[in-house]
């Protein structure tokens, strides 16, 4: 194993309830949603890649305007997790930190651009990240993301570590082992490996 690559929404910290809070705040504004956006709609769509999530949560909008509407969400998200950072999963900090010494993280999201850099100035966590990529800078599948990453940090033995079905299905596109966070927002039943807390990862690797 050459490294250890993460997700990060519903393996790292958990920041729907804050993105709830600023979707909601433009999909009224902007649109005729009946419904709010809620913390458990979020985890539901997580995982996948951004487009796609607005596709579902404003159907009825042509692209264009999902994508419009879908970057002012990002705007207002940003300010709302300056103001609340998502919550953190337990022993994210002490396991990250461990880890670190031992192996090169990196992590592979379907969000968009800046987010995973928020996530790292607000734990603190930057310099134990080597790199980072995601869907809004690479704009294909997760496994493909996954195999750029791999490609510019000459990695050929890499694990993933996620929660969603999603991310085990871009682990079997990259070739590469999963590792469950079974307290996530998912549920795959035939993972590599699984974990039920963060600091089981110190013990497996």
């Amino acid at each position: 194993m050459d490294g250890i690559i993460f997700d990060v929404d519903g393996t790292l910290w958990d920041s729907t309830d804050v993105v709830a809070v600023a979707y909601n705040r433009i999909l009224e504004a902007y649109t005729d949603r009946p419904t709010r956006v809620t913390s458990d709609d979020l985890k539901k769509l997580f995982g996948k890649p951004m487009d796609e999530i607005f596709a579902q949560l404003i159907p009825t909008y042509p692209k264009s305007e999902q994508l419009r509407l879908a970057e002012l969400c990002f705007e207002q998200e940003d300010l709302e997790l300056q103001k609340t950072p998502g919550r953190e999963y337990p022993g994210l900090r002490e396991t990250f930190r461990a880890l670190a010494k031992k192996h090169p993280l990196f992590i592979v999201s379907n969000c968009q651009k800046g987010y995973i850099e928020l996530f790292l100035e607000k734990t603190g966590l930057g310099d134990c990240v080597k790199d980072h990529l995601c869907f809004g800078e690479t704009q294909t599948s997760k496994g493909q993301t996954i195999l750029t990453l791999m490609k510019r940090n000459g990695l050929h033995s890499p694990v993933y570590v996620g929660d969603t079905r999603g991310d085990a299905d871009a682990c079997e596109e990259a070739g590469i082992p999963f590792v469950f966070a079974e307290y996530g927002f998912g549920d795959v039943e035939d993972p590599d490996y699984r974990i039920s807390c963060l600091g089981e990862l110190d013990r497996l690797f």
